[in-house]
């Protein structure tokens, strides 16, 4: 029989977009995951990209695989 700390997680990819940084685009789309889903536990970085407008970096966009246990 599992214990009471075994879990099943399940992921989702998703991409944050964000002009400020790579940090607040993985925050906008953790955010952005949890109006939606319950029990997130954590998150990976899987591809960092931005956007160049004028030489200068415009957004950032970052990939992240978030985590989350099945009740």
């Amino acid at each position: 029989m599992p214990s009471v700390n075994d879990n099943i997680y399940k992921s989702i990819e998703l991409t944050g977009s964000s002009e400020t940084s790579q940090e607040d685009a993985v925050r906008k789309a953790v955010a952005e995951a949890g109006k939606s889903l319950t029990n997130l536990r954590w998150f990976e970085v899987t591809d960092v990209r931005g956007h160049i407008v004028d030489n200068k970096i415009a957004h950032w966009q970052v990939s992240i695989k978030v985590g989350f246990t099945i009740e």
